[in-house]
């Protein structure tokens, strides 16, 4: 016999909802993850359109989630995957212990994406940032700048105005890929962006001072003051551990999955950012949804 019938790898938002529907339908369920649940769902300004909720804030939300979750499944947080093994069953091995299990669910999200430029890696931390709701209210009535364009850019640019930051938006095209509704928040609260231009360095000695902008179109480049960097240019796909078992990813390094949320190796399923797609929080709960709800019928018929 396994220790459990379903080990969930990743506790962000489709970790804890597969966790929820693996444990109501009587699943022996553990949800591992290296950091706190949530995962980047943690940061997440504000939501305005998760069903049932007017407005909320993705650590709310979390705390809701994991809360139900704890209920009916196990959580390990801050207890990293290292190896996993298939045989007749999978063998999980982490920082702290080792499992046994009939199904997986990769649950494990993705990181922010970079943008490998001279400054970035030297002063994280000291004025490059890559969360809000985590950093911004230490830029309070200070100048920040939002890359992206994006609906994350917005939501947290709109984040940072509304705590007092003086913030600006740089994006590398001419119109912004983020929601209409978000675009006319942004015009409403006189966020100004910086169109067709790209950071190509941050300057500072201990903290960030300046960025320079080059604009695509005019040739251009300037130098921008500012106390503080934001960046929100997209994710990469956490995989490494699902391609190490085997399990097929897109050029994209993304999970494919069939409408089941299965991968290539049965027994084996994907839910939320990793597959790619509409990295939204409603669809990542659908999948992980799906995904538990699929596991749970075909060990059944083990």
């Amino acid at each position: 016999m396994t220790d459990y019938d379903i080990i969930v790898i990743g506790a962000g938002p489709a970790g804890l909802t597969a966790g929820i529907y693996g444990g109501r339908q009587g699943s022996r369920v553990l949800m591992l993850d290296k950091g706190p649940a949530g995962g980047l769902g943690l940061e997440v300004p504000m939501m305005e359109n998760y069903p049932g909720f007017e407005m909320i804030a993705g650590m709310s939300l979390v705390t809701k989630m994991k809360k139900q979750a704890t209920k009916v499944a196990e959580l390990r947080e801050m207890e990293e995957v290292k190896e996993i093994e298939k045989d007749d069953v999978f063998t999980v091995r982490t920082s702290r212990d080792t499992y046994t299990a009939s199904a997986l669910i990769f649950a494990t999200g993705s990181r922010h994406r970079q943008l490998g430029v001279p400054g970035e890696n030297e002063l994280l931390g000291r004025g490059v940032c890559y969360c809000a709701t985590c950093d911004g209210p230490l830029y309070r009535g200070r100048k920040v700048l939002m890359v992206g364009g994006g609906n994350s850019a917005a939501q947290e640019a709109v984040f940072l105005k509304n705590i007092g930051c003086d913030v600006s938006i740089v994006h590398r095209r001419d119109e912004l890929r983020a929601d209409r509704y978000l675009q006319e928040k942004l015009k409403e609260m006189n966020i100004p962006v910086i169109w067709n231009s790209v950071v190509t360095e941050i300057r500072g000695d201990d903290r960030v001072e300046e960025v320079m902008i080059h604009n695509r179109v005019t040739g251009e480049d300037e130098a921008l003051k500012v106390d503080g960097i934001f960046i929100s240019i997209g994710e990469e796909p956490l995989n490494q551990l699902a391609v190490e078992l085997g399990v097929e990813v897109d050029d994209g390094g993304y999970i494919i999955t069939d409408k089941r949320q299965r991968t290539n190796i049965p027994l084996v399923y994907a839910a939320g950012d990793i597959t790619g797609g509409l990295n939204q929080w409603v669809t990542a709960c659908a999948e992980g949804a799906i995904a538990a709800t699929y596991a749970y019928s075909e060990i059944q018929r083990l």
